[in-house]
């Protein structure tokens, strides 16, 4: 089964399943449903469903509103912060302009600071993250910041959390999850039932269906009729697959996506935050201390802004195994420091370690470097199927 969505290469407008969020969120308003945005995987969505309102991913991942961003904020400056900080100053994001309360978060220094800006015009709250996870007052820490950040949703919106209501987020959570999970390890098959645009498609548009019970179904239909039209007799079709990790991907990076399976190149996997990252681990459902199983699953996302960042080097090399996979395609955005300082230790981790190559690829939002991705990825591919000939 072919899921089939339509993006063009500068990313003017959004895939249909955003287009459709745009008037949901607008009826859910309407409603009086509370909406929450947010633009990190770190947020713990559970506490936002036990105070019965949605949680939305913001717009952050056009160059559209750039422009006006550099008017406060440095030039030089991470293209995902300066979109992020555009789309809500213009209120050109109806996702942005339809949220009662902004949650930013201290992933990394110009998100932190340009947070200070963003509160001028929007009710914001930040949640401080631990800069290293292991240790015991970096969980503690994390920990606090939930029961803060759900005491803070108890006032803004004169809610009352309960445990109950917490357990039953949790649960639906895992299942979203669950379901997540089954339909990205399609790629796991070999030669590859769909292609890997397409799984990132449905992963990026899942992100925007709010009945958590419908989008849990689809998947799992979904994946079922993948499935089900996947030929019992098959042979791995020679293709060299590849891993993507890196910067949150979405918008005009769907560019790389296009340039690997454009020039004889199949993406298998996605180990990056709109994929992988956030969904592999689950929240320890029996744990009686609802808030320690949410710290402890949610500080083990694998951010490079948190050292030591063992946690990705785990799922990368788990997915590197699992997804047969032969070249790791590194996607860093310009002037994304956390990621592109520990690109060094990707590359050693691939090349060492799992005896895979490894491409760098730097870009931002803009399309001036197609061609040059389009060449680098070439060759990248070419030297992939050279090692397996």
């Amino acid at each position: 089964m072919k899921i089939k969505t339509d993006l063009p290469e500068i990313f003017a407008e959004f895939d249909d399943a955003r287009r459709q969020g745009f008037v949901q969120v607008k009826k859910l308003k309407e409603q009086g449903v509370p909406v929450v945005g947010v633009y990190c995987t770190f947020m713990p969505e559970e506490i936002v469903l036990a105070a019965d309102a949605v949680q939305i991913s913001l717009c952050s991942t056009s160059d559209e509103t750039i422009s006006a961003a550099e008017e406060d904020l440095p030039r030089n400056l991470c293209p995902l912060i300066k979109s992020s900080y555009g789309f809500g100053k213009t209120d050109k994001c109806p996702f942005f302009y339809f949220s009662d309360l902004v949650v930013g978060e201290t992933t990394c220094d110009g998100k932190k600071k340009m947070y200070e800006y963003m509160e001028e015009f929007k009710p914001l709250y930040l949640m401080n993250l631990p800069n290293a996870r292991n240790s015991k007052a970096a969980f503690e820490l994390w920990k606090d910041e939930i029961v803060r950040f759900k005491e803070k949703l108890e006032t803004f919106l004169d809610v009352t959390i309960t445990e109950d209501g917490i357990k039953e987020a949790i649960r639906l959570k895992n299942r979203e999850r669950t379901a997540r999970k089954k339909f990205y390890r399609l790629g796991k098959l070999n030669p590859p039932a769909i292609e890997g645009s397409e799984i990132f498609k449905v992963m990026y548009g899942a992100n925007y269906t709010f009945d958590k019970e419908s989008l849990i179904q689809r998947l799992d239909d979904t994946t079922k009729k993948v499935l089900a039209q996947y030929p019992e007799q098959h042979q791995p079709d020679g293709k060299p697959r590849i891993l993507i990790t890196g910067s949150p991907m979405g918008g005009v990076t769907e560019k790389v996506i296009r340039a690997i399976e454009e020039n004889g190149g199949t993406i298998v996997g996605f180990e990056n935050c709109t994929v992988a990252k956030a969904v592999e681990r689950l929240v320890d459902e029996e744990k009686a201390d609802s808030y320690e199983a949410l710290a402890e699953k949610y500080i083990d996302i694998g951010c490079a802004c948190i050292s030591n960042n063992t946690s990705r080097f785990d799922l990368l090399s788990q997915m590197i195994d699992e997804y047969q996979v032969a070249g790791v395609v590194d996607m860093v955005l310009q002037s994304c420091h956390p990621y592109s300082i520990e690109a060094l230790k990707i590359r050693r981790f691939c090349q060492k370690e799992k005896n895979v190559p490894y491409l760098y690829l730097e870009t931002d939002y803009s399309t001036a470097d197609i061609e040059q991705i389009n060449t680098r990825v070439t060759a990248f591919i070419e030297m992939l199927e050279d090692c397996s000939s």
